[in-house]
C-alpha cells in the first residue's frame, strides 16, 4: 500500500509550499486541504473569526474522504491540513497505517513574520495567536515526523523524504 502524507502546522508554517514540493519529489498527487474548506469556513476566517471544532468537522471529514479515496485506489498522496488538535488528527489519520504525519514546527515570531509578508491567503495574521493557543503538538504515539521550518523548503523536503524512507 502506498504512503499518504498529511503535512500539518499552523497557518504560515509552509504547509502548501513544502507539501507540493514533497508530492513532486515523491511523484504523487497533492491536495491543498484549504481547498476542501466549506465556503462558510473561508468567509469566517477571512473576517478574522477563528473556527470552532463544529466548523472544522465537515472540513476534516472531507480531507479524510480524500485520503480514503487515495487508499482505495492504491495511490500515494500528500495533503495539507493544519491538524492543530489531536481530535482533528484522529479524524484524518486515525488508525490508517499507511498515513504518515509530518509536523512543520516553527516559532511564533518566525511564522508571524511570514504571515505579515503574505498577501494571497484568506487567513489573517490576527488569527495566528488563536492557532498557537489551539495547537496540540503531536504526541510520540502518533509517530510524527517533526521538522524545523527554518531551512529552505527543498532542505525540509529532503529531511522528510529521509525520514519516510526509514519507516
Amino acid at each position: 500500500m502506498k504512503t499518504i502524507v498529511v503535512v500539518m502546522g499552523v497557518s504560515g508554517s509552509g504547509k502548501t509550499t513544502v507539501a507540493s514540493l514533497l508530492a513532486e519529489r515523491l511523484g504523487c498527487a497533492f491536495q491543498d486541504g484549504d481547498d476542501l474548506h466549506p465556503r462558510e469556513n473561508v468567509e469566517k476566517m477571512r473576517s478574522g473569526t477563528p473556527l470552532t471544532d463544529t466548523d472544522r468537522l465537515p472540513w476534516l471529514q472531507a480531507i479524510a474522504h480524500h485520503i480514503d479515496g487515495w487508499r482505495e485506489r492504491g495511490e500515494a498522496g500528500v495533503v495539507t491540513c493544519s491538524s492543530l488538535k489531536r481530535i482533528y488528527r484522529d479524524v484524518i489519520v486515525g488508525d490508517r497505517r499507511n498515513v504518515a504525519l509530518v509536523y512543520l514546527k516553527g516559532t511564533q515570531a518566525l511564522i508571524h513574520g511570514r504571515l505579515t509578508a503574505r498577501t494571497s491567503h484568506f487567513m489573517p495574521v490576527g488569527l495566528l495567536d488563536s492557532q498557537f493557543a489551539t495547537l496540540q503538538e503531536p504526541a510520540e504515539e502518533e509517530r510524527p515526523i517533526v521538522v524545523d521550518i527554518g531551512p529552505e523548503p527543498a532542505r525540509i523536503v529532503d529531511a522528510i523524504v529521509r525520514r519516510l524512507e526509514r519507516r
